[in-house]
């Protein structure tokens, strides 16, 4: 079985070793020690990293993720894990979707706005007046009264 120092292991998951030994300090990952002090990490171990920065990735605070790694040594055939996973994903899921509402609707209320500015014929000092009868935001605009 590989065994690698901490720089190895740093260059291999793309964390920095202060990142790793925090994870240490959370419990997210344990090290062993050489018999001269130095940490040392198997292929196991990396495949942790790696888990860690994927959930992490996806939305996954460092809690949560604790949570789901001590699951291990309660359920032997993972359907706990399963199922809790399963769940958190569908709620960030969730969140993710209301967060792409809002953006659509920030993203529209920014295309209006882009429009008006467009449309405005003598500069910026009205608004684009006749042009409104005819705009696609005109159910939306303070302005225009048809």
């Amino acid at each position: 079985m590989a065994r690698y120092k901490i720089g190895q292991i740093a260059k291999l998951s793309g964390l920095s070793h202060r990142t790793i030994r925090y994870y240490e300090e959370l419990g997210l990952l344990v090290s062993r020690r050489t018999t001269g002090g130095q940490r040392t990490y198997s292929d196991q171990d990396l495949v942790y990293l790696k888990r860690i920065i994927e959930l992490k990735g996806l939305g996954f605070s460092l809690v949560e993720i604790e949570n789901i790694f001590k699951m291990k040594s309660q359920d032997e055939s993972g359907n706990k894990r399963r199922e809790e996973l399963l769940k958190k994903y569908r709620e960030k899921l969730e969140e993710c979707e209301k967060r792409m509402e809002s953006l659509t609707l920030h993203m529209d209320e920014l295309n209006w706005h882009i429009h008006q500015l467009e449309k405005a014929e003598d500069g910026f000092t009205s608004c684009p007046g006749a042009l409104c009868a005819g705009c696609i935001y005109k159910e939306k605009c303070t302005f225009f009264k048809g």
